[in-house]
């Protein structure tokens, strides 16, 4: 096995996720198979109850592992299904071995991070990468280098170097190069985070450097210098107008040289796929079109990282370049007309969430696009708003609403009965591949071109069986649902009512790919290219 660890100094939200999805990339393309692990040095569990706000969105694998959103750019990138072992954290790692010393597991031992911690880490690496059977195992550690929580795992993947073949292991520094007034390239940051990394032990074999321009020559001899690794392995990564093609930068740069050099690759073959849908993307750039997206996350647009990327992958695909205008949906809880929030834009999107918190906002978008046939793509919380919408204004039950939002008598989003069984927080929630039965003759299956789906789900409540057959009016139908018949997963008006309207309980976006996009992102963005910007 072979094995990349990528590690990140200076300041957080330099890229390391986007720098080992890319060298993933590089080396799928060559036909290498690859599994990547996520490293986490904060003490939860998992991502699952972290404020998006501080984290970005939590991102939801196929075995319903609440994870890192970086993850998210493992598989788009990588195009590997990772499960919950590929995400380790210092709260998954503390807790086994509290568990395993509490069973007597190692016999009486004083229990330390050395090596009780660093061993436990060991394995769980060394586990997933052999389970794999993959060529490369690619490991990100979180976090910046001198952070105290990062020390543990830093200490394992310096002892795994020791213990694995010299050719096998490769190390990734990732540094900031920040430019002066002048533009002036300072090298100091890098120089500092290197020595910090050299002083746990730890030689980088390449640093890559985020700069907002490619690094000078000069700059690249000095860093090599200070930081004693060769010219060739400085790599310049300078800022991308697209992520997609961060790929193609870093082979420009010669990283595939030096990994298959140090590593002993010799997969000459280069599979251009990727290649082209970049430049399928660059084509496209100037022919544009507009989308609304109202959340309650709307000023940090990483809590909906992946829509935004189904968004691209799918408008990508159709030949057209989106852009997306963000609104907080509690700036339209008081306005009694919303029209004026919806200028030039084409279409009109609903993400997931939880809570009250701009809830009535989302409603009122939803009423907008559906009263005034602007096309309509509701996910997950979206969809259940959309259910409430359509219950108060078609079926006329005037005070719908969730469960979870207030007190009704018409609770036609609610927990079912099974459900309000389970006590226990978090225990209800339906998370990760489901499958979905698609009714024939319906939008969802003009979409999907099949009857069986398979989707990502992330939430608690669900529609209430009980109002079923008062909400199912006027071309509203349930065209999706769980093998039971009893969880609806789908919501539509049918396209003669409405020239597109559909809304999912699961998130579409968490399966799309650059080169595969969301049948609904698909058929949504299409629906918008064809209808006029609202005025």
């Amino acid at each position: 096995m072979k094995y990349i660890v990528v590690t990140g100094g200076v300041m957080s939200g330099l890229g390391k996720g986007i720098t080992m999805a890319s060298i993933g990339r590089i080396l799928k393309n060559r036909g290498y198979k690859l599994v990547p692990i996520k490293i986490d040095p904060y003490i939860n569990i998992d991502a699952g109850t972290m404020n998006p706000y501080q984290h970005g969105e939590v991102y939801v694998l196929a075995d319903g592992a609440e994870v890192d959103l970086n993850l998210g750019h493992y598989e788009r990138f990588t195009d590997v299904e990772l499960g919950r072992e590929h995400n380790i954290t210092t709260g998954a790692v503390y807790s086994a071995v509290i568990d395993r010393e509490r069973r007597g597991d190692y016999l009486g031992q004083t229990v330390q991070i050395i090596p009780h911690v660093t061993n436990e880490i060991k394995e769980r690496i060394r586990g997933v990468a052999a389970k794999s059977g993959a060529d490369v195992c690619l490991v990100e550690v979180g976090g910046t280098v001198g952070d105290i929580e990062s020390m543990p795992f830093l200490e394992a993947v310096r002892q795994m170097k020791l213990e694995e073949h010299e050719n096998d292991f490769l190390f990734v520094h990732v540094t900031l190069v920040p430019s002066t007034m002048m533009h002036e390239q300072k090298t100091k940051p890098t120089q500092h985070s290197v020595k910090a990394l050299r002083e746990l032990g730890l030689q980088p074999d390449i640093i890559v450097c985020r700069s907002k321009e490619a690094l000078k020559e000069d700059v690249k001899a000095k860093i090599a210098m200070f930081c004693n690794v060769k010219m060739e392995a400085v790599i310049s990564a300078a800022d991308a107008e697209d992520l997609y093609a961060v790929p193609l930068a870093l082979e420009r740069e010669g990283i595939w040289t030096y990994i298959s050099e140090k590593l002993q690759l010799n997969q000459s073959k280069v599979d251009r796929a990727w290649e082209k849908m970049v430049e399928r993307r660059r084509s496209c750039r100037d022919k544009k079109f507009s989308i609304a997206i109202v959340g309650k996350y709307a000023e940090l647009e990483d809590s909906y990282l992946s829509i935004k990327e189904a968004i691209k992958h799918a408008a990508t695909e159709l030949g057209y370049n989106a852009e997306t205008k963000w609104i907080e949906a509690g700036d339209l809880e008081g306005e009694k007309e919303v029209g004026s929030f919806f200028d030039d834009v084409q279409g009109i999107l609903i993400p997931g969430g939880f809570g009250v918190r701009g809830a009535e906002g989302k409603i009122k978008a939803i009423e907008y696009a559906r009263a005034n046939k602007i096309p309509f793509l509701g996910l997950c919380f979206g969809f259940q708003l959309a259910v409430i919408e359509v219950a108060r204004n078609v079926a006329k039950l005037e005070d719908a609403n969730s469960a979870e939002l207030g007190e009704t008598s018409h609770p036609v989003i609610d927990l079912l009965e099974e459900q309000k069984e389970v006590v226990e927080k978090g225990g209800t929630m339906r998370l990760g591949d489901y499958e979905v039965f698609v009714r024939g003759d319906t939008l969802a299956k003009k979409v999907y071109g099949k009857k069986k789906i398979v989707e990502r789900h992330r939430h608690r409540y669900e529609v209430n069986p009980a109002f079923i057959d008062q909400i199912e009016r006027e071309g509203v139908v349930f065209s999706g649902t769980d093998r039971s018949g009893t969880r609806m997963e789908i919501l539509e008006i049918s396209p003669d009512k409405h020239p597109f309207f559909l809304a999912t309980q699961f998130h579409p976006e968490f399966r799309s790919r650059p080169n595969r996009p969301s049948p609904p992102f698909k058929a949504f963005l299409e629906a918008c290219i064809k209808h006029p910007p609202e005025k």
